[in-house]
């Protein structure tokens, strides 16, 4: 990690700020009388391509140089990120590839090819998709920007904390999902350097928890091969993300399957708004968890929107909740 990081943070909301949105907070005042504390969410659902992931993707395209651009860019992405870095790809002229797994969302292999990317399909789980893309670059040469784990990825991710203290001023925590810990990362140099009386609390889902495990014996572990709902949060923890998170991240929660279920349709049902699993698990943590009361104006990103609602009925729905589901 470079000396001044907050200065990179501020350098990449420049370069990426005529290209994203910057995306509203919205409140419940019904989830707020249930907690009994103040939540502010930042809809990152509501970024191009649904998913707060634009944001690291056209940091680290925009940081590019002549050279590297020119060789083609590639990465490996269970869908959010390759749909993010194929659009900031094109926006900027760049010839785009992406390693996407088999068992990846039918939708989010199908946004990659939208955004014009060149896909390449790979057996599940983390290490196929790494192996394929590092075998892809040694073969024709492109570029890798890591899904996660790179310096302009976080400083690009940093950037919507940035925003978020702006909109809504001091905060007691910020709560966030950790999948490879990007997001996090760049929050927590945001919040060291301009908030560091905020603290900063992850949750990750308990079939996918990398992240706790690390934190809690000192030292990265590998991913796991288990399915969970929230499939945008299954990577294991990067290197640079987990030195930030060693240093700056207090606790991690975990939410179970039906905890994160339930999040979910909370979101959809109080406040009118389609967010993925992966962005449920920070509210799942407030509900089901016992996180201090001490926290009670708190601060959260609903990280990405991107579901297949064709499948919502049968997919993600529970039977007792399908007549509400249905209502919406």
């Amino acid at each position: 990690m470079k000396p001044h990081p907050i200065e990179d943070i501020y350098s990449a909301h420049r370069r990426i700020l005529a290209f994203i949105h910057e995306t509203p907070i919205l409140t419940s005042s019904s989830i707020n009388r249930e907690l009994d504390r103040s939540l502010f969410f930042k809809c990152e659902n509501f970024q191009k391509t649904g998913a707060f992931k634009f944001r690291g993707a056209m940091s680290a395209i925009t940081a590019l140089t002549e050279d590297q651009a020119r060789r083609s860019v590639i990465t490996h992405s269970s869908g959010n990120h390759a749909a993010a870095l194929a659009l900031a790809a094109k926006l900027n002229h760049i010839d785009c590839h992406v390693v996407i797994p088999e068992d990846a969302p039918e939708f989010k292999k199908k946004a990659a090819h939208r955004y014009g990317a060149h896909v390449n399909y790979c057996p599940p789980g983390m290490l196929s998709r790494q192996a394929l893309a590092e075998d892809l670059v040694r073969s024709h040469g492109y570029t890798l920007i890591p899904p996660y784990d790179d310096h302009n990825i976080i400083c690009g991710q940093g950037t919507a904390t940035l925003e978020l203290l702006r909109q809504v001023g001091s905060l007691d925590a910020l709560i966030l999902p950790i999948g490879g810990g990007g997001l996090i990362a760049g929050a927590s140099i945001v919040l060291n350097e301009i908030a560091p009386a905020t603290d900063l609390i992850g949750v990750e889902p308990e079939l996918a928890d990398e992240a706790k495990r690390s934190l809690d014996c000192g030292r990265i572990l590998p991913a796991t091969e288990r399915t969970t709902i929230a499939d945008g949060l299954q990577a294991g923890v990067g290197v640079l993300n987990f030195q930030l998170i060693k240093k700056h991240v207090r606790q991690i929660y975990t939410a179970t399957e039906d905890q994160i279920r339930t999040a979910m349709h909370m979101i959809w049902q109080r406040m009118k708004i389609i967010i993925e699993p992966s962005a449920a698990v920070a509210l799942a943590a407030l509900l089901f968890s016992d996180i201090d009361r001490k926290y009670q104006r708190i601060g959260t990103i609903f990280t990405g929107g991107n579901i297949d609602l064709s499948s919502i009925m049968t997919e993600y729905c529970e039977d007792d909740n399908q007549g509400a589901i249905a209502a919406l």
